[in-house]
C-alpha cells in the first residue's frame, strides 16, 4: 500500500505541507514588518531633514513658492 492509497496518510502529509507553508508565510511577514519599522524610521529622518531644509531656507529668507524667472 502507497501513501497515495492510504487517505489518512494523504491528510497527513497535506497537513504537514501546510503547516511548512505557514510557517513560512509567517516568516514571511515577520521579516517584512521588521523592514515596515526600518523604513518607517527613515522615512521620519527625511521628513525632519526636509523641514530643517525648508525652516532654513524660510530663514534666510529665500522665495520657496516663486517661480523660477523663467516662467
Amino acid at each position: 500500500m502507497t501513501a497515495g492509497d492510504d487517505p489518512l496518510i494523504e491528510l497527513q502529509m497535506q497537513l504537514a505541507h501546510q503547516e511548512r507553508t505557514i510557517d513560512d508565510l509567517s516568516d514571511v511577514v515577520a521579516a517584512q514588518a521588521r523592514e515596515i519599522e526600518r523604513l518607517t524610521g527613515r522615512v521620519a529622518i527625511a521628513e525632519r531633514a526636509l523641514a530643517d531644509m525648508v525652516e532654513a531656507l524660510d530663514r534666510a529668507g529665500a522665495p520657496l513658492h516663486q517661480k523660477p524667472p523663467h516662467y
